[in-house]
């Protein structure tokens, strides 16, 4: 019996392994405008067959003359084929679709789609194979790079749209022509210009809602919040007016502390608005960690939800290690510098190290072989630029001469008239950056296309020696903590902010507004800073998602991904 039953396991072992390995494999040379998914149904194999035995592709795409492996297998006879209604055929779902990009595709509502296919309700999966509407391939709509894409809701009309996105019914005819004869319905997908994004985020492309927790059901309407400031009044001498409004015109601790708390003051007064009663403490760190431990021993925590500050990084990792502070939530707010990561830290500003990282998968989007690729590096980013040159080797390496600068002959000898030209620039020099900007800048023409990268901002692009139209002519692109795009939301704090304090608002005021009203309407939600179910929160300059540093502390990873444009900078899909 124990033989029988092992040969039988033997025989289902050869059966099912026979089943998953090829009989052989099919030689094919990539021709022009040919598909993974085209490919998919001449062999009568799926995608991911192809891209187990090609690895090549799922890292840089299919390519022209590029040889696959096209792997055969042995026939298996098939249950008879359901005879489709007219009208309808099959199709193969590939890597990456959603519900919503099928159903632009092939000018149908996505409720239609579920009506043909009962068995997608609750999402797609690669490979499945579903029934969509014949369309010739010229009817089928491909999505845009320069558009985003938008989900009507239930009786939503033209008008909704118009307020909610900026985009007119004209112009949402001239890009969606069926609307002139179906007008809108629940669930059809539009087209809508790159730059109309209203309150909305997008998210694949697809402009989705964001989360708005003051519109949420708040959980705990008082609180109380203590903040860290350095306004070192010690140092300022009050008896002589001369000598304070000059300390006060700098830019320095004082001033830096000052917009930091009226920012702080304007988040209250908009919580106050909501019904969300805030009592704020704000201590004078003076700078001096001896005052910070003194103010800390001699206080009465009990009761406090969060602590906002102090804004020097040394001074914050002193403070979070305290005892009476180390079960209250810790809240850096203003510096990208790392912090020291404890149970009760969280970084509230994306450190530059974590962008550097999302800009790398970024260009890992938009760099392929068929482009020309160059990377510029000064000696302190040298390793990471090697990082670079190994993951696209077919890259050319600049290297910053000895005087700060690069060799323009070369640099113009390495860019290609016939190719995009992409270069990826790091640096955090001045000098160097100027440098490498007005040469690459004097390259840009109608037969040379030149696109500047770089994956660490620092203030240095904000000096008057580097060009904001060269930016510009250059599409720089960048991630960034902070964006300040001029909406209806900030306009209004500004002005309101300019009439409470007769100013107008500085960056760091800015962020201490974002920061605290994030505080505020987390713990008024949730009662907790930290929920892993909620999504990205998004106020007037800044956006927050945390993320458990496990197994200590929590840090923003939200980020910015912002693109020049001639003289604007623009929010891109990341």
């Amino acid at each position: 019996m124990r033989v029988v039953l092992f040969f039988i396991g033997i025989f289902f072992s050869l059966n099912l392994f026979g089943q998953e390995t090829p009989e052989r494999f099919i030689s094919h040379k990539v021709k022009k405008k040919e598909t993974l998914y085209g490919l998919a149904r001449i062999y009568n194999v799926n995608v991911d067959q192809i891209l187990e035995f090609n690895p090549l592709v799922e890292k840089i795409g299919l390519k022209k003359r590029m040889q696959l492996k096209i792997p055969v297998y042995p026939i298996i006879e098939e249950p008879k084929a359901v005879v489709l209604s007219e009208g309808l055929e099959k199709y193969l779902v590939q890597p990456k679709e959603t519900k919503w990009r099928l159903a632009y595709r092939y000018g149908v509502t996505i409720q239609e789609l579920e009506s043909l296919n009962p068995q997608i309700s609750d999402g797609l999966k690669i490979g499945q194979e579903i029934v969509v509407p014949k369309r010739l391939e010229s009817e089928t709509k491909a999505l845009e790079e320069a558009f985003n894409y938008y989900k009507v809701k239930p009786k939503e009309g033209f008008y909704r749209i118009e307020k909610k996105l900026g985009v007119t019914e004209a112009d949402l005819i001239m890009l969606n022509p069926a609307l002139s004869t179906t007008g809108l319905q629940q669930g059809m997908i539009l087209k809508i210009p790159l730059q109309h994004t209203g309150n909305l985020k997008v998210e694949d492309d697809l402009l989705v809602e964001k989360v708005q927790l003051e519109d949420s059901l708040m959980a705990n309407t008082y609180l109380q919040l203590a903040a860290f400031l350095p306004f070192k009044t010690a140092a300022i001498e009050f008896d002589s007016i001369e000598k304070t409004n000059v300390l006060l015109r700098k830019r320095n601790l004082h001033t830096i502390a000052l917009d930091f708390y009226m920012g702080m003051e304007m988040a209250v007064a908009k919580a106050d608005s909501l019904g969300i009663k805030t009592k704020l403490t704000v201590f004078d760190s003076q700078n001096d960690k001896a005052v910070i431990q003194s103010t800390v021993a001699s206080h009465t925590w009990e009761g406090t939800s969060a602590v906002i500050g102090p804004l020097v990084p040394s001074n914050f990792n002193m403070a979070t290690a305290l005892n009476a502070l180390q079960t209250i939530p810790m809240v850096a707010p203003l510096s990208s510098k790392a912090v020291k990561m404890r149970p009760n830290v969280y970084q509230s500003v994306s450190v530059l190290e974590k962008m550097r990282e999302k800009m790398a998968d970024y260009l890992a989007q938009v760099i392929d072989t068929t482009q020309n690729v160059m990377i510029i590096a000064d000696t302190l980013n040298a390793d990471f630029a090697s990082q670079l040159q190994a993951k696209y080797p077919f890259a050319s390496r600049v290297y910053q001469e000895s005087g700060g600068f690069v060799i323009p002959d070369l640099v113009d000898s390495l860019l290609i008239d016939s190719l995009p030209n992409k270069v990826i620039f790091e640096s955090q020099n001045l000098n160097l950056a100027a440098n490498v900007i007005s040469l690459l800048n004097s390259q840009v023409s109608k037969d040379r296309d030149v696109q500047l990268f770089t994956t660490i901002r620092t203030p240095i692009y904000d000096n008057t020696n580097i060009s904001r139209k060269h930016l510009g002519n250059l599409r720089f692109t960048y991630p960034s903590g902070a964006y300040p795009k001029e909406k209806q939301a900030r306009t209004e704090f500004k002005e309101a902010y300019q009439k409470r304090f007769g100013d107008y608002p500085s960056k760091e005021a800015y962020r201490a507004y974002d920061v605290t009203l994030d505080v505020i309407l987390r713990f008024a939600y949730q009662n907790t800073l930290y929920n892993p179910t909620l999504g990205e929160t998004d106020y007037l300059e800044n956006r927050f998602l945390y993320e458990q540093d496990d197994p200590k502390g929590f840090q923003n990873i939200a980020y910015y991904l912002l693109q020049h444009e001639d003289y604007q900078i623009n929010e891109i899909k990341k």
